[in-house]
């Protein structure tokens, strides 16, 4: 059984995952801790559950989703995974990390890249990659069918969306991201966003004022 463990971390309230099971191995995703204490945060769980940290997955490649890859990669000696079209986003975040006030920002290398239907595993345990464009052209999804949840990133919030302001974003594609994929599992998936509390698909498809 997966256990899913959050952090929110730097200013901008991001939600970094830590998924584990009965095995002990674990994969990171989206970390987003940068300042020594959020660090150790995440250490301090690692090592209090006896995790063996064995990946790192990206959804997508803004700021605050990869401030703490670098560092974690060089820490538990473990691969970084993204989708080649966010590549880009991520080469392009030393050049406005000072803008935010991220003075340090390392960035990392990619050793895979994460394509469609790619299955990530770790112990005795699975995640099915699906691509959800339009918050970011590389973004993907996390999709456990067997304990019916999806790690979101910022495609879908409770009562909310995404933001396609930015860079590679797009109203109408993250929209159909989001009909297509996302609202075809079943209502009683839990939906663990980038930020703010988990959602279901069942309320969203009810209740997000987006997708009326």
């Amino acid at each position: 059984m997966i256990n899913i463990k959050s952090f929110t971390f730097n200013p901008f309230s991001e939600n970094t995952y830590v998924l584990h099971d009965e095995s002990g191995e674990a994969v990171i995703i989206d970390p987003g801790c940068y300042d020594k204490e959020e660090f150790q945060e995440l250490y301090n769980y690692i090592e209090n559950n006896g995790l063996k940290p064995v990946k790192i997955i990206n959804t997508h490649a803004h700021i605050d989703h990869v401030l703490g890859v670098a560092g974690l990669k060089r820490k538990y000696n473990i691969p970084f995974s993204l989708h080649k079209t966010d590549e880009p986003l991520l080469k392009a975040v030393k050049t406005y990390s000072s803008n935010y006030g991220f003075s340090q920002f390392d960035e990392p290398e990619i050793d895979s890249y994460l394509v469609e239907g790619d299955i990530v595993t770790f112990g005795n345990s699975s995640l099915k990659v699906i691509f959800v464009p339009g918050h970011a052209p590389g973004h993907v999804a996390f999709v456990n069918d067997e304990q019916h949840f999806v790690i979101a990133g910022d495609v879908l919030f409770r009562q909310s969306i995404g933001r396609t302001d930015l860079p590679g974003g797009d109203m109408k594609t993250l929209l159909n991201s989001i009909r297509t994929q996302l609202f075809t599992l079943a209502d009683d998936y839990v939906v663990y966003a980038g930020h703010m509390q988990p959602t279901t698909i069942g309320f969203e498809k009810k209740n997000n004022p987006f997708l009326k």
